[in-house]
């Protein structure tokens, strides 16, 4: 069964993700309409998009998916058949700090996405053909032990943490809505991804900061929780899959085959970071504070800290399905792909500066340094 989007609405489109799969489907693509709904919480940035306004197919509408009303106008006016739903609260640490927001926007958000879907293309009929697509995470299904088989669709939601749990939530909506409202969605539950316009939050992209501030590269309890690590773009395609070849109901694991410890990710990263600020007199000038700059290595700014509570211990995605029913493979391997995200960091440091506030150096100290972890 296949299915041709014309006409979408991608909510948190200013995101990591969002943006980047923007930018995937506008290339992929030469029809339609591209809509961005985005809040321009912390993590949303509308740099993420800068250029794309230049295009007759994209339109960018600030506003919030708990926000019923705007929804609906959004979908009637641009005749919209297709939402990519990837507006979440994402971060863990957060969630266990304070976990409303994530229930507002993961839980309730998604629930008035679906109800507006149903209200105008199940009791309206308002297009002749729609989907709904609903991202999520593999964190949905808990952790695994060293030897346990990776997750498959059929695997029992085990979540761990306020996130994992409320993309659970919004999980089981989705799926009620196609099985009693007969809406056509269709779900992926990737693994963790990294890449262009990540927040430097996560993992990646804070170690490669804090290394080129010379700052503690903080590494939770021994540095050994494996996850399988997915390049965005990689996740872009398979979202684009799904969307055109997805069985409506159905859902899909996305993994990128680069199971890696941790611990593992940090000190190659320490590595590379040093090779090309070693190798680069103008990088050496752009990052004086970073080890290589001095004749040091930034793997001696490795701390080990308090492990955070719940901490799931092994993510691993078998994909199989999306390969067979989606034609899906990843195309980057983790060292490729971490390379790129280097590059891409060296090369718009202006970027991450202007989204940390001026000294980046003590915004990363302040917020993400050992003793907040």
């Amino acid at each position: 069964m296949s299915y041709r989007p014309h006409n979408l609405c991608i909510t948190g489109g200013a995101g990591f993700i969002g943006a980047n799969f923007v930018r995937h489907w506008l290339e992929r693509t030469s029809e339609g309409r591209v809509v961005v709904l985005d809040a321009l919480t912390y993590a949303g940035n509308a740099e993420n998009l800068a250029g794309l306004e230049r295009s007759p197919r994209y339109e960018f509408v600030r506003g919030d998916i708990c926000d019923e009303t705007l929804v609906r106008s959004l979908l009637e006016k641009q005749r919209i058949d297709t939402i990519v739903h990837f507006a979440a609260e994402s971060h863990v640490d957060r969630s266990i700090l304070g976990p409303d927001d994530f229930i507002r926007t993961n839980v309730v958000g998604t629930h008035a996405l679906l109800k507006t879907a149903k209200s105008l293309w199940v009791d309206g009929r308002m297009v002749p053909a729609h989907r709904f697509h609903h991202v999520s995470t593999d964190e949905v299904y808990g952790s695994l032990r060293e030897h346990d088989p990776a997750f498959h669709e059929s695997t029992p939601y085990n979540p761990n943490s306020p996130y994992s749990a409320s993309k659970a939530g919004s999980d089981h909506l989705v799926r009620a809505y196609h099985e009693t409202f007969g809406l056509h969605t269709t779900v992926t539950n990737c693994s963790n991804n990294y890449g262009p316009y990540q927040f430097p939050e996560k993992l990646i992209p804070l170690i490669i900061i804090n290394i080129l501030a010379g700052k503690p590269l903080p590494v939770y309890g021994d540095g050994l929780q494996r996850r399988d690590w997915l390049y965005v773009e990689d996740h872009c395609e398979a979202i684009s899959l799904a969307l055109e070849r997805g069985k409506p109901g159905e859902v899909y694991n996305i993994g990128g085959n680069c199971e890696t410890a941790n611990i593992d990710i940090v000190r190659t990263l320490c590595g590379l970071v040093d090779e090309r600020i070693g190798a680069s007199a103008e990088l050496a000038r752009a990052f004086p504070t970073s080890p290589a700059g001095m004749g040091g290595r930034a793997a001696e700014l490795i701390a080990h800290v308090r492990d955070r509570p719940g901490h799931d211990r092994r993510y691993a995605i078998n994909f199989g399905k999306a390969t067979r029913e989606l034609g899906y493979a990843p195309s980057h391997d983790l060292a490729g792909g971490l390379r790129a995200t280097l590059d891409w960091y060296l090369a718009h440091a202006g970027w991450w500066r202007s989204l940390l506030g001026g000294d980046y150096a003590d915004w990363i100290a302040k917020n993400y340094g050992p003793e907040k972890t």
